[in-house]
C-alpha cells in the first residue's frame, strides 16, 4: 500500500539464483526475502542489474493494478531475470500497457467467457475419458504426466487455439524449449521463433476453420484491422504457452494428494470440498521459480515506505503474496476449507490471466477423474525419487509414476 512521508533507506541487493526446488517446498531465497521486508531488492541470473520486489498482498496487487508501472517499457530494458531469453515476441499483449492491452485481449475475448470455457467442456471430458479409458486399460504403472497431465491440457489449449491434432506433439515441444532454460537460451530462442513462424503461417493462411478459435478470432481481427499480424502472432504464443502451465500445477497438486493421503481420501469422499480444496491448493502449490514478468515505474512511487524511482525496474511475487499471514491465517499449511481465499495465483489487474477458467475447468476434470476412477492410486516408486523440471520457469515434476489396485 502507498504510504506517505520519506523513503526508508534502501535494502541490500539479495543475489536469488533460484536453485532446483523438489517437491513443493517453498522457495527459502523467498521466504528470506519476505522476512527482510515487504519491499526489497534482486537480481536474478539472467539480464542486467537489480529489480525492487514486492512481497505483501496489498503491495502486490497495487502495483499490479496501477498504471504508473509499465510492462511495455520492459521490452526496452535488459531486466535482470531468470530466463536467459526474453520469451515474449514484439507487440505481445503480455507487454502492454492499456489501452493497446485492452485492445488485444478484446479480440479473443469471446474464446474466455463463462460461456466460451464451457462450450469445451463436453469435448474436454470426451478427451479426458478417453485418455483415462487408455490408462485403465493397459493398467498399471503409468507415468501420469506423460499419459494424463501433459497430453491433456496440451489438447485443450489446442482445442481453444484451433491447432489441428498433427501438429500438437511440435507444438508441445516448442512450448517445452521455451519454458525451460535447460538447454539454453539459444534453443529457447529458436523454439520460439518457430512457435511464431509457424502461427504466423496460419494467421495468414486466414484460417478461420476453427470458427470461435483464438487462431480464428485472430484471423478475423487482422482482417477488420484491429490488430496486426505481429500483434496477433505474440498473442497467440503466450496463449499456447500458457496452457502448458496446468500440466506443471496439477503435477504439483497430485504430489501433494499422494504424499498426504487424508487429503486425498478427504477430496474422494466429500466431492463437495473439491471446489475449496482445488482453490486452497491453487493457493498453496508453487507455481514457478522465481518470479515471472517485470514492470518499470513510469514515476516516482512510495511502496510501503520505499521510494521506487521512474525507470527502476519492479517484480511482484504472487507465491508470496499467497503466503501472507494477515490475508491468510496460518499460510504454510493447506486447509481445503479455507474461506475467504483470495488468491491471486492466476495474477492481479489488467494482465490478470484470461485462461484462468479454462485451467480451473481442466484441473477440475483431472483431478476428479484421478480421485474417482483409480482405487488406491499411490506412487509406484518411492515419493523421494521422483525427479522435477531442472531450469523450468515454471515447477513441476517431470513425471509422476503412479500404480493402482
Amino acid at each position: 500500500m502507498l504510504k506517505d512521508g520519506p523513503a526508508t533507506a534502501r535494502p541490500p541487493v539479495t543475489h536469488w539464483p533460484t536453485p532446483a526446488l523438489d517437491g513443493v517446498d517453498f522457495d527459502p531465497v523467498l521466504a528470506e526475502l519476505m522476512r527482510a521486508g515487504p519491499v526489497t531488492r534482486i537480481k536474478l541470473p539472467n539480464g542486467s542489474g537489480w529489480a525492487w520486489l514486492i512481497c505483501r498482498f496489498e503491495d502486490v496487487r497495487m502495483v499490479a493494478n496501477d498504471p504508473r508501472f509499465s510492462r511495455k517499457l520492459v521490452v526496452e530494458h535488459d531486466v535482470t531475470r531468470l530466463a536467459p531469453h526474453f520469451i515474449p515476441a514484439p507487440g505481445a499483449v503480455g507487454f502492454e500497457d492499456p489501452p493497446d492491452h485492452t485492445r488485444l485481449r478484446r479480440t479473443v475475448a469471446a474464446a474466455f467467457t463463462t460461456s466460451g470455457v464451457e462450450r469445451l467442456r463436453t469435448r474436454a471430458q470426451e478427451m479426458l475419458d478417453g485418455l483415462v479409458d487408455g490408462i485403465l486399460r493397459d493398467g498399471p504403472p503409468v507415468d501420469l504426466t506423460e499419459r494424463l497431465l501433459a497430453p491433456f491440457p496440451l489438447a485443450v489449449v489446442c482445442e481453444l487455439m484451433g491447432v489441428p491434432e498433427d501438429d500438437r506433439p511440435m507444438v508441445h515441444e516448442w512450448t517445452t524449449l521455451i519454458l525451460s532454460s535447460a538447454q539454453g537460451a539459444q534453443r529457447s530462442e529458436q523454439a520460439k521463433n518457430d512457435m511464431c513462424a509457424y502461427l504466423g503461417g496460419r494467421l495468414r493462411a486466414g484460417d478461420t476453420a476453427g470458427g470461435e478459435s483464438v487462431i480464428g478470432l485472430l484471423v478475423k481481427a487482422v482482417e477488420a484491422g484491429e490488430v496486426t499480424e505481429e500483434e496477433a502472432t505474440g498473442l497467440a504464443l503466450l496463449i499456447q504457452i500458457g496452457g502448458e502451465a496446468v500440466t506443471n500445477n496439477v503435477g504439483n497438486m497430485v504430489y501433494i494428494l499422494l504424499t498426504r493421503p487424508d487429503l486425498l481420501e478427504h477430496m474422494r469422499s466429500n466431492p463437495g470440498v473439491r471446489p475449496s480444496a482445488l482453490n486452497e491448493l491453487l493457493r498453496y502449490i508453487p507455481h514457478r521459480n522465481a518470479v515471472g514478468l517485470s514492470r518499470i515505474a513510469l514515476e516516482d512511487v512510495t511502496v510501503a515506505g520505499h521510494l521506487i524511482r521512474a525507470g527502476e525496474a519492479v517484480y511482484v511475487s504472487y507465491l508470496a503474496a499467497n503466503r501472507d499471514p494477515d490475508v491468510f491465517p496460518d499460510p504454510d499449511e493447506l486447509h481445503l476449507d479455507r474461506s475467504p481465499n483470495p488468491h491471486v495465483s492466476f495474477g492481479y489487474g489488467p494482465h490478470f490471466c484470461p485462461g484462468n477458467m479454462l485451467a480451473r475447468l481442466e484441473s477440475e476434470l483431472m483431478v476428479d477423474a484421478l480421485l474417482d476412477r483409480f482405487t488406491d492410486l499411490r506412487f509406484a516408486v518411492p515419493a523421494s525419487e521422483l525427479r522435477w523440471r531442472p531450469g523450468a520457469l515454471i515447477r513441476g515434476p517431470e513425471g509422476l509414476p503412479v500404480t493402482w489396485s
